[in-house]
């Protein structure tokens, strides 16, 4: 976490598809502008009129995009996204609450597809300029749950119809990536009740935000 009192500060959810992650952003934002904050909201992909167009084709349900160029696609996305919106919010000293950033790369395209997990570590370290999250909130949850929840949602996007031993692997990914860095990461069980599940990770959250939970 940054020690300058000048910069945001820079919090990303993160975790399998139908776990809850918008609803728990929007609610934390909601708890954050009561206090008289001004939170910028974004996800990845997207975030950008560039990115939003690149979330497009990534989530096309009717097309089939080969591993590596998925990754990239993301990474071109991220350093969109990092440039354009993240990083200046950063700088004018704001919170910026991101659905996805980096992490989702190494458990998606690294763990779930089965890319080298270094060319990512090193290529999100590239297009970041660095930039890593101060707190990673995880949500997680049993992959034929998540995915049982988006299907009640609708038609699901070309991620969510990918075979159950994908999001198993998912899984394991963003698992070993909270168990590795258990200082910037929390995890949190999906399957409580949203509000439950919101007041603990406020908890989590205030003390990086210098604010008492």
């Amino acid at each position: 976490m940054s020690e300058d009192p000048a910069t945001g500060r820079f919090i990303v959810f993160e975790g399998p598809e139908g776990a809850g992650k918008s609803t728990q952003i929007a609610r934390l934002a909601a708890r954050l502008r009561a206090g008289g904050h001004d939170p910028l909201v974004t996800r990845e992909p997207g975030g950008t009129p560039a990115g939003d167009r690149i979330r497009g084709v990534l989530l096309d349900p009717d097309l089939r995009v080969d591993a590596a160029t998925e990754f990239l696609l993301y990474a071109a996305a991220r350093a969109q996204h990092v440039s354009e919106v993240i990083g200046p919010a950063l700088a004018d000293g704001r919170v910026v609450l991101s659905d996805r950033f980096a992490a989702a790369s190494v458990a998606y395209q690294g763990y779930g597809r089965g890319l080298d997990l270094d060319w990512i570590h090193d290529v999100n370290a590239r297009v970041t300029a660095g930039l890593r999250p101060d707190l990673v909130v995880l949500l997680d949850l049993e992959p034929s749950v998540g995915l049982t929840r988006v299907a009640a949602r609708g038609r699901p996007d070309r991620l969510e119809v990918a075979e159950l031993a994908f999001h198993l692997r998912v899984r394991d990914g963003f698992t070993a990536l909270a168990s590795a860095e258990p200082d910037r990461w929390r995890v949190f069980d999906a399957g409580e009740p949203a509000a439950t599940l919101e007041s603990r990770v406020w908890r989590a959250v205030a003390p990086v935000l210098g604010m008492r939970p």
